[in-house]
């Protein structure tokens, strides 16, 4: 049998990225025998440092943060790479070229999951970074599924909680009912489905007590990750 190929996870959240790691350590023993899982380094910058670049725009920044942990994970031994942050994937395109490993991209993991569900219109929650880029809308429309955005004041809101409460492991039922409003807004509008499109929102919506099925970006990750980790 070939050995598993070394997942190396860029980390930028503590809670986002532990639910990742969790989910590739678990999961794997289904496929691999129990308590066998692929080899995993992850490497993390300060999120104060990403949200220092996000705050004032610097997409250029924010990849150099990727990219520094990138070539860390490469002399690791790493194999590939994965972020399970969804906001910075929008410096992507600073750092595919100059990476020293192939990636992961969490956006496509996601779009290809929804295209096998036959879903054809989807709600997009995460932080306002997130929701007012590209990253989700560029892949989704090259498999021919629509987006919604939530109005503004509800990204506001949705943002300050993740940024607030989700990232630093606070988890209220305010939170969830905020959330569970937005995704009840997306729906009436003609979602029918919603991304989880950060990787905290997991913590606290899922398919029980959600208004639309969810895309959970986060294990949808981690799972894309040990098939290919596993060359299946």
């Amino acid at each position: 049998m070939t050995a598993p190929l070394h997942i190396g996870i860029v980390a930028c959240s503590a809670e986002g990225a532990s639910l990742c790691y969790r989910t590739i350590c678990i999961e794997a023993g289904a496929r691999l025998g129990h308590h066998a899982h692929p080899e995993v380094s992850l490497h993390g910058l300060s999120l104060a440092d990403y949200e220092a670049c996000l705050e004032r725009g610097d997409w250029p920044g924010v990849a150099d943060l990727m990219l520094a942990s990138a070539e860390k994970l490469a002399r690791a031994g790493a194999d590939f790479l994965i972020s399970p942050d969804n906001t910075i994937h929008a410096a992507f395109g600073y750092v595919e070229p100059l990476s020293p490993l192939p990636w992961l991209h969490i956006a496509e993991v996601v779009a290809d999951e929804a295209a096998s569900r036959g879903l054809s219109r989807l709600g997009l929650l995460g932080t306002r970074w997130l929701v007012d880029s590209g990253v989700y809308p560029e892949k989704l429309q090259s498999r021919g599924i629509g987006w919604l955005r939530p109005p503004p004041a509800e990204r506001d809101e949705i943002n300050r909680i993740i940024m607030q409460e989700l990232v630093e492991g606070v988890f209220r039922p305010q939170a969830v009912t905020a959330h569970q409003r937005g995704i009840a807004d997306l729906k009436a509008q003609g979602a029918d489905a919603v991304v989880l499109g950060c990787t905290e929102i997991p913590l606290i919506i899922n398919d029980e007590n959600s208004p639309l099925p969810v895309l959970d970006s986060t294990r949808l990750l981690a799972r894309a990750a040990i098939a290919r980790a596993i060359h299946a």
